[in-house]
């Protein structure tokens, strides 16, 4: 019965899609399955059993396109649509056998199931309890957490860093400066030399564009390294709290709410042999390495961070 309703539905969607196109078979039902199941529209593309953001706008939201695949997979529609915001992790993981969506189910009306969609072909993986995924990215989330005295130095590795950046960008500022002085002043020499006849005016427009063009240049970049941010600091503070702070939001937050702490701090996110693998986003990644090879200080001690120059913009 649900196989004829999601036959009937994708006819219905294929003759509205024909129906603009000059050639009515131009349109097949595989091509608009084709597009139901393709991840572009949300924004992200896969490659080589990964998926990557892409730098396009999506046309879909990552639960909608979820709660379509979940109905292409035979499940009822109206229970979807009833609780897809009630899937925590929906659209945030792969298969990592085959890199097909691993989408949400309900069973018996109360245990919420993930398993692959099996899209490109019939998929070994286990079906998985959310609540055995719900510890899984608690436990990556966890790796970001540091305590009061590995915050301070953390915070104080990055003010060092923007020192040491604010000493470049004067002293590139003093070289760019000298550099458009120098041709400022080619070009008021080479035009005392068309006065006096030394050079021809041909001579002296050609050049005068050249030099003119790289002047405006250095100009350009002393301006950029003027109107330079450095709000960043403050923004990498705040980053680096919310990733102090995010296993406790994401234990107390709602299911959405879990969804956007995941997909601020975590990427690539996949589930197989019964294991999430997942990457860190900028400036997590950094954040859970500096965790990871520092020796935290104990209580009244003082302690450092490795390679603090990692902190810097960029």
């Amino acid at each position: 019965m649900k196989t004829d309703v999601l036959r009937s539905r994708l006819e219905e969607l294929r003759r509205t899609l024909a129906s603009a196109s000059p050639d009515p078979k131009s349109r097949p039902r595989s091509t608009v399955h084709t597009i139901l199941r393709n991840r572009i529209y949300t924004g992200a593309f896969e490659w080589l059993d990964k998926v990557y953001q892409g730098s396009h706008a999506p046309l879909v939201s990552e639960d909608l396109w979820g709660a379509v695949q979940d109905v292409l997979d035979g499940r009822k529609a109206a229970n979807i649509r009833a609780s897809v915001n009630d899937f925590p992790f929906t659209g945030m993981m792969t298969c990592g056998h085959c890199g097909c969506a691993m989408v949400a189910e309900i069973k018996k009306q109360r245990y919420i199931y993930y398993h692959c969609t099996g899209f490109k072909g019939k998929c070994g993986e286990p079906y998985v309890r959310e609540e055995v995924l719900e510890q899984r990215f608690a436990g990556l989330l966890r790796q970001l957490r540091f305590d009061d005295a590995a915050f301070e130095l953390i915070q104080r590795a990055l003010r060092e860093s923007l020192q040491d950046e604010t000493r470049e960008r004067r002293a590139a500022i003093e070289r760019l400066r000298g550099e458009a002085d120098r041709l400022q002043a080619r070009i008021e020499r080479m035009y005392e030399d068309k006065l006096d006849g030394v050079i021809s005016d041909d001579f002296y427009r050609r050049m005068q564009i050249v030099w003119r063009e790289e002047r405006d240049r250095c100009l350009k970049d002393i301006e950029r390294h003027h109107s330079a941010d450095d709000e960043y600091i403050d923004n990498g503070i705040a980053l680096i709290r919310l990733g102090r702070e995010a296993h406790d939001l994401f234990e107390r937050a709602s299911a959405s709410e879990k969804r956007r702490v995941l997909n601020l701090v975590l990427s690539n996110c996949s589930w197989a042999h019964g294991e999430l693998t997942a990457k860190f986003r900028q400036p997590f990644d950094l954040l859970s390495e500096t965790i990871a090879q520092s020796t935290l200080p104990k209580k009244g001690e003082t302690g450092d961070l490795p390679e603090n120059e990692k902190w810097l913009r960029g």
